[in-house]
């Protein structure tokens, strides 16, 4: 398994960051190296990387959303600009690019959509073919006065995309027809989340069996029984991500199963932690293991390196990624030392060089 990797980091531009980030990651000592950026985005909140590595695809998060498409340099990790497309919808926020890396899909966090664009052969995209606008509300005054797509991932078969809209309460799921690039509901559509939970983003397990979904608004991990061969889910248990005796203000963002499969990990913005958890892999439930301060405010997006040592924490309000190493025993985070500054930065994603 590499000991390098190309890191590319994902920001809001509001401040001083200049736009998309690529840094150096060594797997050994846990330290990052910036190497170079490229602007000409507003708001690049959130970046994928495309199976093969070539390509690199980020969300501008604005009212009119666009998506851009770049090459990415196998040397040195610059990002060349290919070119761009209109998302359908407000405010995008989140991308998967599918495994035979035919499309790219999306989700508007802004009014509530997904969609689907096709790659060209160079990794540049076409205009959107497949678009799916979200109705209804919940129960939030705020927040959840309409739908809110929040992510979109797919299914370890690439047949079916998951995608949790916060404002609805509900993880949709879609069929997803590669042949004409469109998203239609799957036989069983939807399944309802704890009424006000607010779902954001969504993970597997590695053993396919369970799914860990986490709830921004009511700080929460709701576990997943996953029935692959029919595409359907049911409700496990629902566990808070902060301590008992936490009484402030705090929403989650993001959610990872360890490629162990042994813990799960999610963020919260406002305790301003790491949630750890371990998996009973024969019933999916989570144990506690307490909470990690992100030495920083307002922790987003976060990545853990596929051997399972490193836990990369974005802290948004305070510029800074910490780098935690994960204790392969106890799942436990220890801060490394490694604090590197970076603008506003809100999502990691590593490449193996």
């Amino acid at each position: 398994m590499s000991n390098q990797y190309f890191a590319f980091i994902g920001t809001y531009t509001t401040g001083a960051s200049e736009g998309i980030y690529t840094y150096r990651f060594d797997a050994g000592s846990g330290a990052l190296e910036r190497l170079s950026v490229i602007g000409g985005i507003s708001n690049p909140s959130w970046v994928e990387i495309s199976p093969s590595g070539r390509n690199l695809y980020a969300v501008g998060e604005e009212t009119h959303g666009v998506i851009k498409a770049y090459a990415i340099d196998p040397a040195t990790g610059a990002l060349t600009y290919l070119n761009e497309q209109l998302t359908g919808g407000e405010v995008p926020c989140h991308i998967s690019v599918d495994a035979t890396e035919t499309y790219v899909l999306l989700a508007n966090y802004g009014s509530g959509s997904v969609a689907m664009l096709p790659i060209q052969a160079d990794g540049s995209l076409a205009p959107l073919t497949g678009f799916v606008q979200h109705e209804g509300s919940s129960i939030h005054p705020v927040r959840q006065t309409g739908p809110h797509a929040h992510s979109i991932i797919l299914d370890a078969t690439n047949r079916l995309a998951f995608a949790p809209d916060l404002g609805i309460d509900k993880l949709l799921v879609y069929d997803l027809d590669l042949d004409n690039g469109t998203l239609a509901p799957h036989h069983v559509p939807w399944v309802r989340t704890p009424v006000g939970a607010g779902p954001r983003h969504f993970d597997f397990h590695p053993n396919g069996q369970f799914a860990y979904l986490i709830n921004e608004l009511a700080s929460s991990i709701t576990v997943l029984r996953y029935v692959a061969d029919q595409g359907i889910f049911g409700e496990i248990e629902t566990v808070s991500t902060l301590p008992d005796d936490f009484d402030g203000e705090s929403t989650c963002a993001d959610v990872h199963v360890s490629p162990s499969g042994k813990f799960v990990y999610g963020s919260n913005r406002g305790h301003d932690s790491i949630a750890m958890f371990a998996i009973d892999e024969a019933t999916g439930r989570l144990t506690s293991l307490g909470n990690e301060s992100t030495q920083g405010q307002t922790p987003r997006n976060f990545a853990i390196d596929p051997s399972g040592t490193w836990l990369l924490a974005a802290n948004q309000d305070t510029n800074t990624i910490v780098t935690f190493r994960i204790d392969q025993q106890t799942g436990h985070l220890h801060p490394t030392g490694h604090i590197t500054p970076i603008p506003n930065p809100v999502c990691i994603k590593l490449l193996p060089l």
